[in-house]
């Protein structure tokens, strides 16, 4: 049930970022769902694969080289999708996956909080 809450926020994220930027464009809250949806399905596949190939980078790094891993499964979304789901560069990848580390992290916090 975490996971569908999550791939949700993620596409009404996608959704409010292609309002706010240029460099991201969705075509409709279809799109921004499957795009979540493959999203969620590269973090679990490939991911964890490019987190063993560059462990001294993200080690020497203290962690930041995360962001890029993400922006690179961002922009491994953008290629699957086709022209439904558009990042413009690495750079606005970049960005998105720090905003959607920090909107996921304040999420996590209040929604999905133990008690």
């Amino acid at each position: 049930m975490r996971w569908l809450v999550g791939i949700f926020i993620n596409a009404l994220l996608f959704i409010a970022l292609s309002g706010y930027f240029t460099g991201l464009e969705v075509d409709s809250i279809g799109s921004a769902i499957i795009a979540s949806f493959v999203l969620s399905i590269l973090n679990i596949l490939v991911r964890p694969i490019l987190i063993i190939l560059t462990l001294p980078i993200t080690f020497v790094t203290l962690g930041l080289f995360l962001f890029v891993i993400n922006a690179l499964t961002l922009m491994l979304t953008d290629n699957i999708m086709g022209n439904h789901f558009e990042i413009a560069s690495f750079s606005m990848a970049f960005f998105i996956a720090v905003l959607m580390a920090l909107v996921n992290l304040i999420l996590q916090f209040t929604i999905f909080k133990k008690e």
